[in-house]
């Protein structure tokens, strides 16, 4: 019943699912065990949605029979279960049934009993003849990464979309990387970051107390290390800051850090983070990162702008249903004025490092084609592979960033992530 409604609010509703279980009383009163699974349920169906569907309109006389909404969510649930999830057939074919009389679905039993068993008898030969990457991704996604990426790249990371990702964590101190990935039985990827298998609560894990390390993908501790390794001395803004991953790296490596973010709630956390991790030197500030002006010029800003997310579509996979070309064209304008005060925050001789966790090009190498061409006061430090320990296919031939979530293959695939590093140069007199 839980996971119907989670899902309606998704795909009928247009909400985030993280926002929706924040405040969701009926999902928070269940037993941590079937939390887990109404969300993993829910993950699941919306990771594989475009496949349920085809091998569920394949065991349909009428389409038109899925006409109520709620049916339609039901079936994709049930099917989820079938294909997915090994969930006993019996189980989940009784769950649906009686969620269908609890949802004044009575009529439909029939319907939903028919095409469960269907799947539960024949299941692997439907998802055999459907199961393409391409029916999980939308019409315009797909058309995009096609038209920039080609064909074999854009079915590459619609295909990584559908595996489920691991826990990635980022150590305070990289002289105990070794000592923690034995401890949390993680694997170390080449880039430095932990990586292990999900389950169980996080806050339980070993060094989470003691403030050892965080949890951040591999991709979004990337940025960060734009500006070297020592750090000590400079003072840098991370604007959009919440929920910090990049601000404490910086304060690791020794920098005195403006986090700032236009949300006082997500700050909040910021700073409860901080307290457990022991960092200090590190001063939140609750501002629109557009309208904030430091009190002088600074040696480094990081913007990690608002952007679309399409790269977090592995970790996020109601990002595709929410998300519309019209956002894409939004955001990219936020990120062109975010950028233009950002550069003014530098000093002549800074570090402007840019970055989105967004696949769509209007979000990353646009931007700064753009900045080039009209002129801007700065130039591209050019990123190596050597000096971030990632492959060299990662980076463009211009020396940007630009990972992909089919890159990493062989460790589990990694979030989709563009960054570029920028030298403020002083301003020409006019």
């Amino acid at each position: 019943m839980v996971a119907l409604d989670l899902l309606g609010t998704v795909l009928i509703k247009l909400t985030p699912l993280d926002e929706r279980l924040d405040e969701d009383k009926a999902f928070a009163k269940l037993s941590p065990r079937d939390r887990a699974f109404a969300y993993h349920l829910v993950l699941t169906v919306l990771r594989h949605c475009g496949t349920l569907d085809a091998v569920i309109e394949q065991c349909l006389d009428r389409p038109k029979d899925l006409r109520q909404h709620d049916l339609r969510q039901l079936l994709r649930l049930g099917a989820a279960q079938l294909l997915y999830l090994e969930t006993p057939p019996h189980a989940a074919i009784d769950t649906c049934l009686h969620v269908a009389d609890a949802r004044r679905l009575t009529r439909a039993k029939g319907l939903v009993n028919a095409v469960l068993r269907k799947i539960s008898r024949d299941g692997k030969e439907l998802l055999a003849s459907t199961d393409k990457p391409q029916l999980n991704t939308p019409d315009w996604l797909w058309m995009a990464w096609d038209e920039h990426y080609g064909k074999d790249k854009a079915a590459a990371i619609a295909a990584a979309h559908q595996i489920e990702p691991q826990l990635d964590i980022t150590v305070r101190d990289p002289a105990t990387r070794e000592h923690w990935a034995e401890q949390l039985e993680a694997t170390i990827l080449p880039n430095g970051s932990l990586r292990r298998a999900t389950g169980g609560a996080i806050d339980k894990l070993p060094g989470f107390d003691e403030g050892a390390w965080w949890v951040q993908d591999a991709a979004a501790s990337i940025p960060a290390r734009l500006f070297g390794p020592e750090l000590a001395g400079k003072v840098i803004a991370d604007l959009c800051a919440a929920p910090g991953g990049k601000t404490m790296q910086l304060a690791s490596a020794g920098a005195e850090v403006i986090a700032v973010d236009r949300s006082a709630e997500r700050l909040k956390r910021l700073s409860e983070n901080l307290q457990r991790l022991g960092l200090d030197g590190i001063k939140p500030i609750t501002a629109n990162a557009r309208h904030w002006k430091p009190e002088q010029l600074l040696d480094g800003v990081l913007l990690d702008a608002p952007c679309s997310a399409t790269g977090t579509i592995r970790r996020h996979p109601d990002v595709p249903w929410l998300k519309t070309p019209d956002d894409v064209d939004s955001l990219a304008e936020t990120q062109a004025e975010l950028l233009a005060e950002a550069i003014d925050m530098v000093k002549p001789g800074g570090t402007l490092v840019y970055c989105t966790c967004s696949l769509e090009p209007a979000e990353g190498e646009a931007q700064i084609e753009r900045l080039l061409s009209l002129g801007a006061p700065i130039r591209v430090m050019p990123v190596t592979a050597d000096e971030l320990g990632i492959d060299a296919d990662m980076i463009t031939d211009e020396g940007w960033l630009r990972i992909l979530p089919s890159h990493w293959a062989e460790h589990g695939g990694i979030d989709g992530f563009f960054a570029v590093r920028l030298e403020r140069l002083p301003d020409q007199p006019e």
